[in-house]
């Protein structure tokens, strides 16, 4: 197994942007379909997006979609989440996520049991 971190979190006003970064300890992410998920206070962790191991498969919420952008570099061991347009309501602790299962199973909502999981890095979006 191989570990997660994020960073990238912040406060940041209506409208900004950010980059989330989700760094891997082992080139095995390579092989890995990698995601983005996110908990504000008192809600379920919802799906964000989520990469193929290729890069080449991407899928998003409705709520993100067309706002957020999933990239990754499997040189460098990260996944990348580029964020804009920010609104309160995005405002969450953001958690990336590796498991060998297809994009579209995360996509459908099939993500209870994904193998690895990072610690998370916290949003704020100020109105």
């Amino acid at each position: 197994q191989f570990q997660l971190t994020e960073s990238g979190g912040g406060l940041v006003q209506t409208g900004g942007s950010l980059r989330l970064s989700c760094a891997a300890s082992s080139r095995t992410v390579s092989s890995y379909v990698v995601g983005w998920f996110r908990q504000a206070p008192g809600k379920e962790r919802d799906f964000v997006a989520v990469i193929s191991w290729s890069g080449e498969i991407t899928y998003y919420s409705d709520s993100v979609k067309g706002r957020f952008t999933i990239s990754r570099d499997n040189a460098k061991k990260t996944v990348y989440l580029e964020m804009s347009s920010l609104r309160p309501e995005d405002t969450a602790v953001y958690y990336c996520a590796a498991d060998s299962s297809p994009p579209r199973d995360w996509y459908l909502g099939n993500y209870r049991n994904l193998e690895l999981w990072g610690q998370g890095t916290l949003v704020t979006v100020s109105s």
